[in-house]
């Protein structure tokens, strides 16, 4: 089983990572040993981590799914770091786009749900990519799981 992760940046103060850790291995035990990961920063890097904890008691797959060349551009200090530390880690990267675009996350975003049974997401409302990219799981009809 394949699952993708999308989520906010800004992570809330009420973020239980060892509740989300707990359910991602939860995941791992009915079956989902590929994950697709977006590399933005907050909860995409969060979940790439616990993925790459997980590698140590667990075969699975981490898939890095890059919008554009240099992304990790746009980050700075820890966040920038915990990008390169994840990337090193990866089992596979797709760059989608050598360059930005607008639009090129929206792409990104597509592309992890179209090769995902399930889309995992951390998400609480408003508008923008993982409100898109919830919306675009649902219209594909896939298996879908909020926190």
């Amino acid at each position: 089983m394949k699952c993708a992760f999308t989520g906010h940046r800004d992570i809330k103060a009420g973020f239980d990572g060892e509740l989300f850790g707990r359910s991602i291995e939860n995941l791992i035990k009915l079956g989902a040993d590929t994950f697709y990961d977006g590399m933005a920063r907050g909860f995409d890097l969060i979940a790439a981590k616990k993925i790459i904890d997980l590698k140590e008691y667990y075969s699975v797959k981490l898939i890095a799914c890059i919008p554009f060349g240099g992304q990790a551009d746009t980050m700075k200090g820890e966040d920038r770091k915990l990008y390169e530390e994840v990337l090193e880690c990866c089992d596979d990267v797709h760059v989608l786009s050598a360059a930005y675009y607008p639009g090129c996350m929206y792409a990104r975003n597509r592309f992890m749900v179209d090769n995902a049974d399930v889309v995992y997401a951390y998400f609480h409302g408003g508008k923008g990519g993982t409100r898109y990219t919830v919306d675009y799981a649902k219209k594909c009809g896939k298996k879908l799981i909020i926190i």
